[in-house]
């Protein structure tokens, strides 16, 4: 039997274990991509600097991943997916380990380098294997269970990160990476069959996907709620602390009330993003935009902090799985190329997004940073109003 047909033959608990084990991955490269979310108050004070400039820490592995996505799927396209999958998360885990013991903010930054590299290769790769892995009945839900890593990371991973470094120290929050990281390296290797190269993304198949309007229309609608939400989000932990005074225990309990929010957003819009895409993704939007421009206003209690941010993680839980859908549906014929175009440009939006609300938070404040926010959440959904006719649609 050709090898390339042996995943859809394998026995129905392995394959499961194989998409599960690469969901797995993808925890872990988003936990370590956005931890320092939840430290970035502590990391910034460690290495003396300050909130704006702790937040390179999130720009960083944005950039180089918006960058990683097309270039490490085009220059390995012939490769074993499998054995790429396994590097790169080798490489996430030296990148952890280096975060780990790092004496100096410049080492800091070239784990995060590592950590972009990862995302890039990683995610761009991955999310586009649930079909050889798992009968054809079943790629949907396994392509699900492989997405649903995404918010998961978000809205488990950092509250669950920032209560082991407020307890035990940041550093300790990246060693307990390293150590899932290396797990996850072992998983695939035992349970991730051969995948030898099917269907070559070339650049040509690139640059044909983003002449299509609704792949633009994506492109603009996820910039702009991405953009939104990391220029607010990766400053919710100042804001918290300095704006509605909580201390870091209720930090961390705030944070996991939005990653519960999360999750039962990422399933709701699971359930209406086939046959609302456009509504769904506008409605995201909005949410993220009222709890952006209200959070100076309501949040500066905790009461108020709270429940703005369960709305906030209920909308963030599906923007993920809304995006993705919309360049799935524009680029049916491509999946792979389709996943590489909505890692890039999710990727360039984060880095842009933390980096111009670092630069709003130091200059102005992190209040501002949150309108800001918020004024972009709402152009999002206006463009979608404008121009977001759904792939699917007549």
């Amino acid at each position: 039997m050709p090898t390339a047909l042996q995943p859809r033959t394998r026995p129905p608990l392995t394959a499961w274990l194989a998409v599960a084990s690469i969901a797995l991955g993808i925890f872990a490269i988003v936990t370590s991509e956005i931890l320092p979310i939840g430290l970035l108050t502590t990391i910034g004070a460690d290495f003396r600097v300050s909130d704006g400039t702790a937040g390179l820490t999130m720009t960083l592995p944005g950039a180089v991943a918006a960058v990683a996505a097309p270039a490490v799927t085009l220059a390995t396209a012939r490769l074993d997916r499998r054995v790429m999958l396994g590097v790169l998360m080798g490489i996430l885990a030296v990148a952890d380990v280096l975060a780990a013991v790092a004496t100096a903010y410049e080492v800091m930054l070239v784990s995060r380098v590592l950590v972009g590299l990862t995302i890039g290769g990683f995610w761009s790769i991955g999310a586009g294997l649930a079909a050889r892995l798992v009968p054809p009945a079943s790629v949907g839900t396994a392509t699900a269970l492989i997405f649903s890593a995404v918010p998961l990371g978000s809205v488990l991973g950092v509250p669950a990160g920032t209560f082991v470094g407020h307890v035990a120290g940041w550093r300790t929050a990246f060693v307990v990476l390293a150590v899932l990281s290396a797990g996850v390296l072992a998983a695939l290797l035992v349970v991730v069959p051969p995948l030898p190269a099917r269907q070559v993304t070339s650049a040509r198949v690139l640059r044909d996907l983003l002449r299509g309007r609704d792949t633009r229309v994506a492109l603009l609608a996820t910039a702009l709620v991405v953009l939104a939400h990391f220029g607010t989000y990766t400053y919710v932990t100042p804001f918290l602390r300095d704006v509605t005074g909580l201390d870091p225990a209720a930090v961390s309990a705030a944070l996991l009330a939005y990653g519960v929010a999360g999750i039962a957003g990422n399933f709701l819009a699971g359930r209406t993003v086939a046959k609302a895409p456009r509504a769904t993704f506008a409605a995201a939007g909005c949410l993220i935009a009222a709890a952006t421009l209200l959070l100076p206003v309501a949040g500066t209690r905790a009461i108020g902090a709270f429940a703005l941010l369960v709305v906030w993680g209920l909308a963030y839980g599906a923007v993920p799985v809304c995006s993705q859908a919309w360049f799935a549906r524009a680029a049916p014929h491509a999946p792979e190329a389709a996943t590489v175009v909505f890692t890039s440009s999710f990727q360039a939006t984060f880095a842009l997004g933390a980096l111009l609300g670092g630069v709003v938070v130091d200059a102005v404040s992190v209040s501002a940073a949150m309108v800001c926010g918020g004024i972009a959440a709402l152009l999002m959904a206006a463009s979608l109003a404008r121009l977001g006719r759904s792939p699917s649609s007549p």
